[in-house]
């Protein structure tokens, strides 16, 4: 794929592309942020559980 090939691509994801409405981004967020916290818990079991075997 060449320079021009992949500029022409480009523009063209770029004009078919639209703004998220409302509730679409409000969905992203909430799912983001669901995937933060379950992250995070993760994270303090894990070191919950390996804290007191001196890790």
């Amino acid at each position: 794929m060449n320079i021009l090939e992949l500029i022409s691509r480009c523009i063209r994801i770029i004009l078919i592309a639209r703004k998220p409405t409302e509730q679409e981004l409000g969905k992203v967020a909430k799912i983001t942020a669901i995937g933060i916290v379950v992250i995070g818990l993760l994270g303090i079991i894990i070191s919950l559980i390996f804290a007191p075997l001196g890790g």
